[in-house]
């Protein structure tokens, strides 16, 4: 069974808005034995959807399309599936009434512009929407279902897992499709494959191989169809974990900071971070995870010289004879945070995010991280990129990946 997904709106055309939708839709479906074989963004224009949906639609058993569905004038997607359908536009009361409790319930202005929402195409199927006031559309156009979502994600995401997956998985018999991603951390991509690449070289044809790499980490993802796809792929991965070792912290779609955690509590330690470039993203990384709480106590955002020396006690001539962005001030920072913040372990790092502050000896992308307890401390230097918001993400999950370093050598 192939499918097709169609993005639209403008936004996504210009750099205002990331289409995440498209990759969590195709992994979805992908995992239900669907076959992507087309992803298109489009803009907001009614010819272009128009030519977009017919031509979309002629090769595939599925199109998923997200954005349009809106209440403003540049939500215009109805009105072109009513066209490719060759149908009127109706008016669903059931649709209404929905809308005005919603508002109603919220306190909230109701316009006429929401009106407009409750207009569609004649013979179409609506698919509830629990989490906003525009639902979905399922349709049939020629051989081909056509499915269409708001462009929210989680409005898209709550549509699909409530009533499109289920209505696919009933009505597709499939291959049985498994898959399994194993998480890398502290070793390049390079790296990774010089490793497993004797092993891929006798891997049976029905196994698919795809290294995914990311900011600090490598995922190694192992796929296949078919009856025996499942006992194919725990096997391979079993192999491939016995070659990637220590640099393996965990599967599918478990986090860095969630497979810290987990070593943080299984040891009864507690955590600090003294952050000075990173401005408090490792802290938000830490606790973005439940239970967070049971080994982090908490974190100094030390942007200021001043801070580092009244809150974690760094001494000022160290920063004077080295540096704020130095090994030196980094293991002060460290042992500072401990005693501050009463913890046994601290994260510690100071750099250049850039793109302004570098210097010859000290270039924008020059951090340095340190993590330790009072009597040992492991430290890295980092020479990063010249983008600001890279180097923060870089440098945040350098930290946790140098702190589950630390740990596994305890």
């Amino acid at each position: 069974m192939k499918a097709a997904i169609l993005a639209i709106g403008t936004e996504l055309l210009i750099g205002q808005t990331i289409d995440t939708n498209s990759a969590w839709i195709g992994e979805h479906v992908t995992a239900l034995g669907l076959t992507i074989t087309q992803t298109l963004a489009i803009a907001d224009d009614k010819p272009v959807m128009i030519d977009a949906i017919k031509s979309l639609s002629k090769d595939v058993d599925y199109l998923f399309i997200t954005g349009g569905l809106g209440p403003t004038k540049d939500d215009i997607t109805k009105d072109a599936l009513a066209e490719v359908l060759g149908v009127e536009m109706k008016f669903d009361q059931s649709t209404n009434d929905r809308i005005v409790s919603y508002f109603v319930e919220r306190n909230l202005q109701i316009s006429e512009l929401h009106k407009a929402q409750c207009y569609f195409p004649i013979g179409i199927q609506l698919l509830e929407n629990t989490m906003g006031t525009a639902p979905g559309m399922l349709m049939q156009h020629q051989n081909c279902q056509i499915i269409s979502m708001p462009g929210v994600p989680y409005e898209m995401k709550e549509i699909m897992k409530g009533k499109v997956l289920p209505l696919i998985e009933s009505n597709h018999k499939r291959q049985p499709y498994y898959q399994k991603t194993i998480h890398t951390a502290g070793i390049p991509e390079s790296s990774v494959a010089d490793l497993i690449e004797a092993t891929l070289d006798n891997l049976p044809e029905s196994i698919d191989i795809a290294y995914l790499p990311s900011l600090g980490t490598v995922k190694v993802r192992v796929s296949a169809i078919g009856q025996e796809s499942e006992l194919q792929v725990k096997n391979v991965v079993d192999l491939l974990v016995d070659k990637l070792q220590p640099y393996v912290y965990g599967y599918d779609g478990l986090e860095i900071q969630e497979a810290v955690q987990q070593l943080m509590i299984d040891r009864g330690l507690t955590l600090a971070t003294a952050e000075s470039c990173t401005g408090g993203y490792i802290s938000h990384l830490i606790t973005s995870i439940s239970g967070s709480s049971g080994h982090y106590n908490g974190g100094i955002v030390a942007y200021a010289n001043e801070v580092k020396i009244n809150q974690l006690n760094v001494n000022p001539n160290t920063i004077t004879q080295y540096g704020a962005v130095s090994e030196e001030v980094v293991k002060e920072m460290v042992i500072g945070c401990i005693d501050s913040l009463r913890s046994d372990i601290a994260i510690a790092v100071s750099g250049i995010a850039g793109p302004t502050g570098g210097t010859e000896l000290k270039p924008v992308g020059t951090i340095w991280i340190c993590v330790g307890n009072k009597e040992r401390q492991f430290t890295r230097k980092f020479g990063l990129t010249k983008n600001r918001i890279i180097n923060i993400r870089y440098s945040s999950r350098a930290a946790l990946i140098l702190l589950r370093k630390f740990l596994l050598d305890q």
